[in-house]
């Protein structure tokens, strides 16, 4: 078996399962944020039970309007605390406790290698990068699972893409997950678990894992995953606070499709509206007006991307023309971005820098779009109306990629703007 294989056997008490098997598993780590979680909760009182199955099994996150924007958000908040009170949810993240919800649940230790976690938000994908099966759900189908700690899933079919060559020193993680998505489609992996592996994945960072597994679902994946070495096994050592089983994948274990991919001569890539997978070099779409940048996010908020950033925007101005909003992934990140004098080089800039939320990822909070108007961000979807107006246009990219546009007011090349330092 490969590896997302052998963990939905370890949690259905299988010897082996097969593509296309429904089976019925007992989940490690359940979550919720204050948008999805909610309706769960709802939805769960409705079932007539009085407890949920395992109070510290169970993570509980505000972070897309953090804080609180509108009355209707405070109640949102309000019903996430009374229930965390009521229930006794140990992982409880309120405003000033966390961030991201995805960032909190890797850097707290709440996701875990083998672990098969759940999540009612789509991104939860991205801890696959720690070795774990992880996939977002319904927030229904959470009231189900706060219930009685299983779910049911359909055993899915496997794509391996084998990552070689060593990236150039203006080229990121972000560059290839939009190079694979636009090389496999918006929909070429639907409901498919996409395992990552090479030598390029191998000497990687935990945070550019990170960012590869979290656009997975960007594709239609059920899950991206990456196999556990050294690199994570130290990663989480330091965080987590219960047992683990770090699989890996048989060396004749089956795949769907094989992709190969060598990054020795990949440039830069924009995702241009209104698709994930509108993906051209940048080179093709050098020149664009911008009217915002947009650095944060699940995908690109962690330390490594501010750090890529701050590099190039240090000593420089932004475009006068242009606003820039930054936005930490956690609690955890903001403090050692500011210890390392990063938010000041941002502000210095002339950049804003927000407290960590998902804030204007998804245009429900702040850092809106109006029509007409370009943002070029780090985050993961660019739809119509993703932040903002309709009419507006979004272009993603890398935090290099972001940062140099961001001092030129157009898109660009980040490589004449990476100095010794870069």
């Amino acid at each position: 078996m490969n590896l997302a294989e052998k963990i939905l056997a370890y949690a259905s008490g299988r010897d082996e399962v097969k593509p296309g098997e429904i089976i019925q598993a007992k989940v490690d780590m359940a979550m919720a944020n204050e948008i999805t979680g909610p309706l769960a909760i709802k939805a769960f009182k409705e079932i007539g039970i009085k407890r949920v199955w395992d109070s510290g099994r169970i993570v509980l996150v505000q972070d897309h309007q953090v804080p609180a924007d509108t009355v209707k958000s405070a109640e949102l908040h309000r019903i996430m605390r009374r229930f965390a009170e009521e229930q006794k949810i140990k992982w409880f993240y309120d405003v000033g406790s966390g961030g991201i919800c995805h960032q909190v649940m890797v850097e707290k230790g709440h996701a875990l290698p083998g672990d098969l976690i759940v999540g009612a938000d789509s991104h939860t994908c991205t801890y696959g990068a720690l070795g774990a099966f992880s996939t977002g759900i319904g927030s229904t189908e959470m009231a189900a699972v706060f219930a009685t700690g299983e779910i049911w899933l359909k055993v899915p079919e496997t794509i391996q893409i084998r990552v070689e060559g060593i990236f150039k020193k203006h080229v990121t993680p972000k560059d290839l997950i939009l190079h694979v998505i636009g090389r496999i489609g918006a929909s070429g992996a639907t409901y498919r678990a996409v395992e990552f592996t090479g030598s390029a994945i191998s000497s990687m960072s935990v945070s550019g894992r990170l960012t590869i597994c979290n656009m997975t679902v960007e594709m239609g994946a059920k899950t991206g995953i990456i196999e556990p070495d050294e690199k994570t096994l130290s990663y989480v050592k330091q965080r987590a606070s219960r047992p683990f089983r770090p699989l890996r994948s048989d060396p004749d274990a089956r795949y769907e499709r094989i992709f190969e991919v060598n990054v020795d001569d990949l440039e830069p890539q924009v995702a241009c509206p209104h698709r994930v997978d509108n993906v051209k070099p940048v080179s093709e779409v050098e020149g664009v007006r911008i009217d915002q940048a947009f650095l944060g996010s699940c995908t690109n908020g962690r330390l490594e991307d501010l750090r890529a950033a701050a590099m190039i925007l240090k000593g420089k101005k932004i475009d006068r023309r242009v606003r820039m909003i930054v936005t930490p992934a956690s609690q955890e990140v903001y403090l050692q971005a500011l210890r390392e004098g990063y938010l000041e080089i941002f502000v210095e800039a002339g950049a804003i820098v927000s407290n960590p939320t998902c804030g204007a990822c998804f245009g429900g909070h702040m850092g809106l779009l109006a029509p007409g108007e370009v943002c070029i961000s780090t985050s993961n979807r660019n739809f119509v109306g993703r932040m903002g107006s309709p009419e507006a246009e979004i272009y993603l990219a890398s935090p290099v990629t972001v940062a140099a546009s961001a001092l030129a007011g157009r898109i660009v090349d980040p490589t004449e703007y990476l100095g010794d330092e870069g």
